[in-house]
């Protein structure tokens, strides 16, 4: 008889050896969270944050401590002087109704007409809804400078240059509200929608008691972005108004700094003015901001 042929032993893969993990608080893992997440963090929020941080400072010096080869961060003699020139200097009252009309009748208005886009067109059914999105998804790719020379012609020819309607009309239309608001709309249970229909609720009671208060985070995050973008809009407001009785904050600054007594010399009462323009965007910030996260987060899987 032969022998027995020899038998050969494998480890199987379950035997191998588990990978060696860096421990949670090790020198590696450290290093590469402070190097690829906190000093880039850090170096990000010094961009942003220091120009505003010099401004506000900058708005409590006298011009002796702005306009020198003697650089000082913190003002030797501060002063809220610059406060009262910026708004005693020009109408500031007046640009800042016009700034808060414009704001929030222009919001009101774009906030809704998205609202009632985006049900359209993920719960109604009409003949080339696909198109029209496309359409929107153009129109949001297309920067708005493109339209500034048509909207002039428009406005002005029919009487709207100078005025307050003049501004806010060209602007009513929001392909980024009515973008984000459907992506929002198409994760929402049908079955929602269904046993409100079954209950006889009509498109108007559907979209105000069952889509508009589930979708607040997507809405408040909308209302944001319009209000801010509102507020800060400086091209259109300057094309269309030449008249301080219409004029907005942001065109407000640039009468300010043409003033008589401040070319040259008015950095301070500029840097002033500028602190009183961006103080209502950080209050509403400061509302709305816990919607934010939520809301862009609400409308990025869709079924």
């Amino acid at each position: 008889m032969s022998a027995p042929a020899p038998v050969t032993v494998t480890a199987s893969p379950a035997s191998a050896p588990p990978p060696v993990r860096d421990r949670a608080f090790s020198k590696a893992n450290l290093v590469k969270t402070i190097a690829g997440g906190y000093v880039p963090l850090a170096v990000a929020t010094l961009i942003v944050f220091l120009p505003l941080a010099w401004m506000v400072i900058s708005s409590f010096k006298p011009v002796g401590e702005i306009l020198t080869t003697d650089l000082t961060v913190i003002p030797r003699e501060p002063t809220a002087q610059n406060y009262v020139q910026a708004t005693t200097t020009v109408p500031f009252g007046r640009f800042f109704l016009n700034s808060t009309i414009v704001t929030f009748v222009g919001s009101a208005i774009k906030v809704t007409l998205a609202i009632l886009t985006a049900y359209a067109l993920v719960f109604v059914r009409f003949p080339f809804k696909n198109v029209i999105f496309v359409l929107i998804l153009v129109a949001l790719m297309v920067p708005p400078q493109v339209a500034i020379l048509p909207n002039y012609v428009l406005i002005a020819g029919i009487g709207g240059k100078n005025t307050l309607w003049g501004i806010i009309l060209p602007g009513l239309g929001t392909a980024f509200g009515t973008f984000l608001l459907r992506q929002h709309f198409m994760t929402l249970p049908g079955s929602l929608l269904e046993a409100a229909e079954i209950d006889g609720a009509g498109h108007w009671r559907r979209l105000w008691q069952i889509v508009a208060p589930v979708s607040l985070p997507s809405i408040a995050t909308v209302a944001l972005v319009t209000i801010v973008s509102e507020w800060n809009d400086y091209i259109w407001p300057l094309i269309i108004t030449d008249r301080a009785e219409t004029m907005t904050l942001p065109v407000g600054l640039t009468l300010l700094q043409n003033s008589e007594g401040n070319v040259g010399n008015g950095w301070g009462i500029l840097m002033a003015g500028a602190v009183l323009v961006i103080v209502p965007v950080l209050v509403v910030f400061a509302m709305l901001q816990r919607y934010i996260v939520s809301g862009l987060t609400q409308g990025s899987v869709s079924n």
